[in-house]
């Protein structure tokens, strides 16, 4: 799978694509092929605070439920109301499809992020591939 080479990763597996102050949040391919079929996912609400590497929301698949990590810390813009009743749409292409939008605290912070080349060595190392 190739990922986005404009997005920052997270060890947690989540991306983030930063557009100036502001930035936009997913989670990786990675994440939605290991969860399997995704059937909730819980956001926070546009004007709630998000600190990076803390907890910021959940998804639910058929396995498990796991944890959101916010790449960035921020406050939320924006909440894709879509995964409300659709939240399959990340098992169709989680590349692509968003969870939150942040106007960013400090844009900076993302550059410790991995970079699409260091997200995917990580992964192979993770499973072994």
């Amino acid at each position: 799978m190739a990922y986005p080479a404009n997005y920052r990763y997270t060890k947690e597996h989540e991306w983030i694509e930063v557009d100036g102050a502001g930035g936009t949040v997913g989670i990786t391919d990675y994440a939605q092929s290991s969860l399997g079929d995704i059937v909730f996912v819980d956001l926070p609400k546009v004007g709630d605070k998000v600190e990076a590497g803390k907890i910021f929301g959940s998804v639910e698949s058929v396995k498990a439920v796991s944890d959101l990590y916010a790449p960035a810390s921020g406050t939320v813009t924006a909440v894709n109301e879509e995964l409300a009743s659709a939240p399959e749409k990340i098992n169709t292409d989680a590349n692509k499809t968003w969870m939150l939008k942040l106007d960013l605290t400090s844009a900076a912070e993302v550059d410790g992020l991995l970079s699409a080349a260091d997200y995917e060595k990580f992964i192979s190392e993770e499973t072994g591939h």
